[in-house]
């Protein structure tokens, strides 16, 4: 019996021995992770395990350049004419084909004639004897007062033919303008080309009666689009601006001044056509706050018709020196537009500018920027604001020109 409880003794005592062996091993494993992790957290917080990223950077490039203001606008012909039938008659024959280019004084339209011919020989005819009742009255006139001399006539048959002198003579004058007014008529009846320019389809065709009842019948449109007119808007800001550029340089006034202006179509690069301003308006609209101008172009292949959407490009009255830099250096976001430099300690700096118009490759930055400032042009997805980096210098090429 007390052999059994010795034996249990002893199975009781190896097992608390085992336990004291687990629990000092897990509390070794938990001693060795907190260390480790401690030197781990010192080892990352150093930072001295990781080189700084290399990154280009380049000093912004200074040059004198025109400010551009930018517009849009629309084509419209120089000169537009409604052709419409100015005396009543049936509409004999069109004289072209439609949508033609047409030279000033081309005949395009012809009326029905016949009356206005007779009208012309029926006003010539009563010229004619009007002319012959002034040479009656003035010979009788003069006859009458030879008698009178001699006591053969009395004063009032004298009166009698100067009276008829006189109102042959006012006879004469109103056949005279119904002469002038049946040629007028009869000229009428053949409208042509008021100049060069391309014509629309015709309006009436042939064998309608035009002009009925005194109405102006439309026969045709024609437009003149070499040159061709151009015109949009300049709202109230941009033109208080050109106004306070103008003041320091004394010049002429912008009626007196050539002034170019540039214009590209929706399916052109850039701005290829050149042409000048040649229109302002004398004031304000009210509602728009907006000032309407007009520039004139060039046309001479006649591709350009009117109502077509423009951009508009026109340079500001005065140069300036201004900081560029590569457009690929500059990002945007919810803050707006700003660039990263790197400062005096290699560190990466977030800076804000205002942008200004592009030029070749370039960008202009009105605000934000200094000639000292080394701005990263490559590099930028491992530039962090606030961290450190490598700075490289960039190999800096010629400044781009400026294209209209």
């Amino acid at each position: 019996m007390r052999r059994i409880q010795l034996e249990e003794t002893l199975v009781v005592e190896e097992w608390r021995s085992l336990d004291r062996s687990w629990a000092n091993a897990a509390w070794l494993l938990i001693t060795i992770g907190i260390v480790g992790g401690a030197i781990g957290c010192r080892e990352n917080t150093s930072g001295s395990t990781a080189a700084p990223p290399v990154v280009t950077v380049a000093k912004p490039v200074t040059q004198t350049v025109t400010d551009y203001l930018n517009f849009t606008g629309n084509t419209a012909p120089t000169d537009s004419v409604t052709l419409v039938a100015r005396v009543e008659g049936y509409l004999e024959k069109n004289h072209f084909t439609d949508g033609s280019w047409v030279k000033k004084g081309d005949l395009l339209f012809t009326i029905q004639q016949d009356q206005y011919k007779a009208q012309l020989q029926q006003a010539e005819a009563q010229l004619a004897a009007q002319k012959a009742s002034l040479s009656h009255a003035t010979t009788e006139l003069a006859r009458y007062t030879a008698l009178l001399k001699e006591d053969a006539a009395t004063q009032t048959q004298v009166d009698q033919w100067r009276y008829q002198k006189e109102a042959a003579e006012a006879g004469m004058l109103n056949a005279q303008a119904q002469v002038e007014l049946a040629k007028l008529n009869l000229s009428y009846t053949t409208v042509r080309a008021p100049f060069e320019g391309r014509i629309g389809r015709h309006l009436v065709n042939p064998g309608n009666v035009v002009g009925a009842m005194g109405q102006q019948t439309a026969l045709g449109l024609i437009d003149q689009i070499d040159p061709i007119y151009v015109y949009f808007t300049i709202n109230e800001r941009d033109l208080l601006r050109v106004i306070e550029r103008q003041k320091p340089t004394g010049g002429p006034t912008i009626e007196q001044r050539r002034i170019p202006v540039y214009f590209g179509l929706a399916n052109e690069e850039g701005y290829p056509h050149e042409g000048r301003l040649d229109f302002a308006s004398i004031n304000v609209a009210p509602t728009t706050g907006t000032l309407q101008l007009r520039g004139i172009f060039a046309n001479p292949n006649r591709t350009i018709l009117p109502g077509l959407f423009v951009r508009i490009r026109v340079p500001a009255l005065q140069q300036r020196d201004a900081l560029l830099v590569p457009g690929d250096a500059v990002s945007f976001d919810q803050q707006g537009e700003f660039l990263l430099v790197v400062n005096a300690k290699n560190v990466v700096e977030r800076r804000g500018v205002k942008t200004g118009p592009q030029v070749g490759e370039l960008l202009v930055i009105g605000e934000g920027l200094k000639p000292d400032d080394l701005v990263i042009v490559e590099g930028l997805l491992q530039a962090i604001p606030g961290r450190a980096v490598n700075p490289q210098r960039a190999t800096s090429g010629a400044p781009a020109k400026p294209k209209p």
